[in-house]
């Protein structure tokens, strides 16, 4: 099975390798982001246009079943002409389905695409803006090479690769990975591996309610975050998700890939920057995940000295939008249970121009744990970074089935630096990832401190986590470095040193003497011929 799934993704990669061949070698191609955005075009259209195809067959397979004849011309006219789904599946106009799009001969097809793309944003609300007017006959990429480009994107199918997965997010991955030599975090061209959102998605559990990310990217972590909702609970219309994105290319990515698995989304009018124009203000979440911009600098302006969301601590730092992003995402937390898994900086653990708000936060009860990540788990950043919990409800209480004890005065730190024996194979570069089991026995550490008869204080493995009460934290300057608090063994101390030193003795012994021998030999050998010695 491991071995398939292997193959599986080698063939999905050779078919973007093939892709960016395509576009590297096409004239008037663009740039990064104009190739970036007509890739995921054109895989949003084929995915769309194979549930649409999915959706026909499931309803003839439906028809049958129930002694209809599907290809009979009044029951196809009442059923196909214009046919309803109960599974969320778009009914594509004849212009919109890949079957019309794969059949355009090769000089129309820029037109074709383009005018797919308008019928879709003229058709539902939810995909107004999804799509750059023109996209395809701005570029008017020469026939064979639009043709060549959607015959690959053709080969791409959920049957092959698997409807689990988030392949838009894959493919969005993947031209980062390849293209994107401008592809900054601070450009907000960045995507959280799947294995990381799992991570945050088991420690905090967002089985039902409201979800935000502030940061949204692509909408990996509503995408991935649904996958687990759809295994726990088995209905993602449970959960609402609501967001916002800076970049207006990578919103309507979000916009596409939410669409395109049918979660009902909010993610604000325009692309715009959370800290200056928030979108969500007033509202309030029970789960929020996120994976800010590392170190992001030019975030403020001056409209923000006297924001409400830091008027209770205190304005973050102009340098850095770390501590903005920690305090934004505390001013969404529902009052009395919201709890938010994100991602930061390792810096932000201890920066020496942010004591004070780190202070509050502890103070306060807002932080519930502090895991260090290991290395090489981001294609765009190869730095260790920290998963941090917020919760604003520390009280106890019943949680998701499990009763939780009051945690109010501590805080628990793990260190997941060594959890490196998963090498990615067959990447340019050295990438390591968190396994299922790994996942699991990371929450189990986690809940396990959360649940009623634990003693929180004295909860420890050494070099792996520990329990940490506040007097502690205060005498560490309000520092949460977890190396401050997690015993690290001397495993010399581990060393029987007087049986250490009778081995050692009994070894150069032996080697002495079997030097002494060997003297010897070579004496009698100089003498065997004629030297003297």
């Amino acid at each position: 099975m491991a071995k398939k799934k292997a193959e599986e993704k080698l063939n999905l990669d050779s078919i973007l390798f093939k892709c960016r061949d395509i576009l590297r070698q096409a004239r008037n191609s663009g740039s990064f982001f104009e190739k970036r955005d007509m890739m995921l075009t054109l895989v949003f259209l084929r995915f769309m246009g194979e549930k649409f195809e999915d959706g026909i067959e499931n309803l003839r397979q439906t028809l049958i079943e129930q002694g209809l004849d599907p290809d009979d011309k009044e029951i196809w006219n009442a059923f196909f002409t214009d046919p309803t789904f109960t599974d969320g599946t778009y009914n594509l106009s004849v212009e919109a389905r890949w079957s019309t799009i794969i059949n355009t001969p090769a000089p129309q097809l820029n037109v074709a695409l383009d005018t797919a793309l308008k019928t879709l944003g003229d058709s539902d609300k939810q995909l107004k803006g999804c799509f750059v007017e023109g996209t395809f006959t701005t570029r008017n990429l020469e026939p064979k090479d639009i043709k060549m480009l959607v015959d690959e994107i053709n080969k791409i199918s959920h049957k092959k690769f698997g409807e689990e997965k988030d392949l838009i997010g894959r493919v969005y991955e993947y031209f980062l990975k390849e293209f994107a030599v401008n592809a900054t975090k601070e450009e907000g061209e960045y995507y959280t591996p799947h294995d990381v959102v799992q991570l945050i998605a088991a420690m905090i559990e967002p089985f039902d309610g409201t979800l935000y990310d502030p940061c949204c990217g692509s909408g990996g972590m509503f995408i991935q975050s649904a996958e687990l909702v759809s295994a726990k609970q088995g209905d993602i219309s449970r959960i609402n998700v609501y967001g916002q994105e800076k970049e207006p290319a990578t919103l309507r990515l979000a916009k596409m890939n939410l669409v395109l698995r049918g979660i009902s989304h909010h993610l604000g009018e325009i692309a715009d920057s959370t800290f200056t124009n928030d979108q969500n203000k007033g509202l309030y979440f029970d789960y929020i995940m996120a994976n800010p911009p590392f170190n992001l600098k030019g975030w403020y302006n001056a409209n923000l000295s006297d924001d409400p969301r830091w008027a209770e601590y205190v304005t973050p730092p102009e340098s850095n939008a770390n501590y903005a992003w920690i305090l934004h995402i505390l001013s969404h937390l529902k009052a009395l249970d919201g709890v938010a898994g994100f991602l930061l900086a390792n810096g932000a653990l201890g920066d020496s121009d942010t004591v004070e708000i780190r202070k509050r936060l502890i103070q306060r009860g807002m932080v519930e744990a502090i895991i260090i990540l290991p290395r090489e788990l981001f294609i765009t950043t190869d730095i260790s970074v920290t998963l941090w919990i917020l919760n604003r409800n520390k009280k106890g209480g019943n949680y998701h089935g499990r009763m939780l004890r009051d945690r109010s005065h501590e805080i628990l730190f793990m260190d997941l630096r060594t959890w490196t024996e998963n090498p990615v194979k067959g990447e340019g570069k050295k990438k390591v990832v968190l396994t299922a089991e790994q996942i699991g026995k990371a929450a189990e550490i986690y809940h396990t401190w959360q649940n009623e008869g634990t003693d929180g204080t004295n909860y420890e493995v050494p070099e792996l986590y520990r329990g940490v009460g506040m007097e502690e934290i205060e005498k560490q300057n309000w520092s949460l470095i977890p190396s401050k608090y997690i015993r690290f063994i001397d495993h010399d101390l581990e060393i029987d040193f007087p049986a250490e030193m009778q081995r050692i003795q009994a070894e150069m012994k032996a080697v002495m003497q079997q030097e002494k021998e060997s003297q010897a030999m070579l004496l009698e050998a100089f003498r065997g011929i004629g030297y003297e010695l």
